[in-house]
């Protein structure tokens, strides 16, 4: 479904949404105290509309080593960029706009439904009908389990999506499926540095043929990357020269390989902790 047809918020469509977050008045209504930068809990007004969002400040953005100081609210509206361009709409509406704190990422809230399971923990061997296998993990006391996420194809698209945005961090916890069937993905900070940090729980394909529609989505974005393309044009806003002519490499190479990626080894392959 084209992305302005999309209602991810009530009554109002994508090209709604994103106006609100762009123009709106934004008042912030809480912090999530548990991330490990400043991510505020807002609600953005515009022209009688409403919809919660989370705004992360760029100064409270905290400092890596293996990131430019200050970029990773680029980095998120350039994932959501990448998403909308594949028409799998996996990212919620996020803007690069100033706020109550200065310039800042600001995103759609999106509300999750805690019954839908995409991870599991299982004492087998082998992952059940519908699980793939991430590996075994430590449980305490000498124990292990095997890590396994479900054989979603929302899931193999996003695992596609991470490919090329070469996401050092696809924990569980930014899996946020709703209860209308969709699933969307938060937390695209880290992603897009030149070398390979792809570290996630999405592991279960890895090696395997990627589907028709993924070859798909990956030719036309090596299309829409072309230099004369409007998404190689959004994406030099956000990130480097460098750091978009990885992207066009990385589609490259997975359209050349026709393959789900696997590990490197010279990388974690799995974020810690996982969730």
């Amino acid at each position: 479904m084209p992305a302005a047809e999309r209602i991810p918020t009530g009554r109002l469509s994508t090209t709604d949404v994103l106006a609100t977050l762009s123009k709106g008045e934004l008042t912030v209504r809480g912090r999530v105290r548990e991330a490990s930068n400043a991510v505020l809990y807002c609600t953005a007004s515009h022209e009688g509309e409403e919809v919660h969002c989370v705004y992360k400040p760029i100064v409270g953005e905290r400092p890596l080593w293996d990131f430019p100081d200050g970029t990773l609210a680029q980095r998120e509206v350039a994932a959501y960029e990448l998403s909308e361009a594949t028409g799998w709409g996996l990212v919620p509406p996020t803007v690069l706009r100033d706020g109550p704190y200065g310039e800042g990422m600001v995103q759609l809230w999106i509300e999750a439904d805690p019954e839908a399971a995409l991870l599991a923990l299982v004492e087998d061997e082998e992952p059940g009908d519908g699980w793939r296998a991430v590996g075994f993990a430590d449980i305490g006391e000498g124990r292990t389990a095997l890590l396994v996420h479900a054989d979603d194809v929302r899931l193999r698209r996003l695992a596609v999506l991470d490919a090329v945005i070469n996401n050092g961090d696809r924990k569980g916890g930014h899996l946020l499926p709703t209860a209308d069937g969709t699933l969307y993905a938060i937390d695209h900070g880290v992603t897009f540095n030149v070398d390979d940090k792809l570290r996630t729980l999405l592991w279960g394909w890895a090696g395997e043929p990627l589907p028709a529609e993924a070859t798909a989505a990956l030719a036309a974005l090596g299309a829409a990357l072309s230099d004369s393309g409007a998404l190689a044009t959004r994406l030099a806003e956000l990130l480097t020269a460098a750091e978009v002519a990885a992207v066009r490499e990385r589609v490259a190479a997975l359209l050349a390989s026709g393959r789900h990626p696997e590990p490197s080894g010279d990388w974690p392959a799995v974020p810690w902790p996982p969730v």
